[in-house]
């Protein structure tokens, strides 16, 4: 008899429901990985808000992609993979019970990180924007945006000895930027105070890197106010909703090096996502406390809300999957 599994469905714009749907099966270079969790992501927001080139119902566990959980099932072609590993994995059907992954998105979880819950995908995202960023030590780097990644970032540029500004909306993350490492804080409330600010504390030099990580216009445009001449504006925000215009006079008068770091080979997210094991592992970084809100399947629809408005107190929200 074939099994049923619940699996969240984004019936419409802002309504979510469960729904039994058929538990699926490995094919053979696939697992099926029973799941834990899936962290919420930002970029599920446009289907719940709703767009006129979506079309709804979605199937069931759609938009779920940063899930992790133990293997309860190997395809005849899998290697290096068994029954029970637990594992985070790229799949995109992870708001449900189960989901099934080629064993090529697949990374193993060590003992040390047992019973940690383990979204892969942004956790390798933040390792490779920081690559890509080639943060050395002794540079200035504003980060502009402190939601979850804007954190991990401020941590990891800390470490590797730059002095970091971070410039965000809400005190609850410009405390989170401090306690991360932060030499310097700034309220993201005015455009012309915090390009004065900045110079100030740069001597009129501005940054070596600015990091966007808010995917609006208006960061954007500040981005590229704050990087110094040859610096490097990386591009780590999620700019999805529109066009947007760029200063090209400016960044060209600077000769700025303007950096997409959002990777789209998936082998380069499985590179993240193990570089985020290390980290992780080693306590370089620790995203625990990062993780401010927690959801039952059940009420995914609260998550994605939480996750859109983006209250003080906020900054990444996870779905548990088994029951």
């Amino acid at each position: 008899m074939s099994r049923t599994m619940r699996a969240a469905v984004l019936a419409e714009p802002g309504r979510i429901v469960i729904e039994d749907a058929p538990v699926p099966e490995p094919g053979p270079d696939e697992v099926r990985i029973r799941l834990e969790g899936c962290g919420v992501c930002a970029s599920n927001l446009p289907p719940w808000q709703g767009r006129e080139w979506f079309s709804y119902p979605m199937e069931p566990g759609g938009l779920g992609h940063e899930g992790w959980g133990r293997i309860d099932a190997v395809g005849a072609n899998v290697t290096g993979l068994a029954i029970d590993d637990r594992v985070a994995t790229l799949a995109q059907r992870s708001y449900a019970e189960y989901d099934v992954a080629a064993q090529s998105t697949v990374v193993k979880l060590p003992a040390a990180l047992e019973d940690k819950p383990f979204p892969g995908e942004p956790l390798g995202c933040a390792l490779n924007i920081f690559r890509r960023s080639d943060v050395r030590p002794g540079q200035t780097v504003a980060i502009i945006g402190i939601g979850f990644l804007g954190a991990l970032l401020t941590r990891l540029a800390a470490n590797a000895g730059a002095r970091v500004i971070a410039i965000t909306r809400r005190p609850f993350a410009l405390d989170i930027a401090r306690s991360l490492g932060a030499a310097e804080t700034i309220p993201m409330d005015d455009h012309w105070r915090i390009m004065e600010r900045v110079g100030e504390l740069t001597g009129g030099a501005f940054c070596e890197c600015v990091i966007e990580a808010v995917g609006k216009q208006w960061p954007l445009d500040l981005a590229g106010e704050l990087t110094g001449v040859r610096g490097r504006l990386i591009v780590a925000g999620y700019h999805q909703d529109g066009l947007r215009q760029v200063n090209m006079q400016l960044w060209n008068w600077r000769g700025l090096d303007v950096i997409n770091a959002h990777e789209r080979d998936p082998q380069l997210y499985l590179d993240g996502m193990r570089a985020a094991v290390d980290a992780v592992q080693s306590g370089e970084l620790d995203p625990l406390p990062l993780y401010t809100h927690t959801f039952p399947l059940e009420n995914l629809g609260d998550a994605l809300a939480l996750t859109d408005a983006r209250p003080d107190g906020f900054l990444k929200a996870l779905v548990t999957c088994a029951q």
